[in-house]
């Protein structure tokens, strides 16, 4: 991704290069889905964790519901990721 992004950055035409890259390779599309993922777990665990520095959901119960739902909400989230990626 840091090529591609090197490359639309150089001229015109390497950005239509990169952007053609995108949008036909296979392996572009699931290494952008891979990218886009691991942010938007990593954004949902650190909304998590800020609820958790308020003082909320810091019993284990609560801790472990806190971890389900950000845990479904990261594979909904990911799924429309994919949806739109692909």
């Amino acid at each position: 991704m840091l090529y591609a992004l090197g490359m639309s950055l150089e001229s015109e035409q390497g950005f239509n290069d990169a952007a053609q890259m995108l949008t036909e390779s296979f392996f572009a599309r699931l290494i952008a889905w891979g990218l886009v993922s691991a942010l938007l777990y990593h954004f949902f665990a650190g909304i998590k964790h800020l609820v958790m520095d308020f003082g909320h959901c810091e019993e284990l119960e609560s801790g472990q519901k806190a971890a389900k739902i950000t845990l479904a909400i990261s594979v909904v989230s990911i799924l429309l990721a994919g949806v739109w990626i692909w």
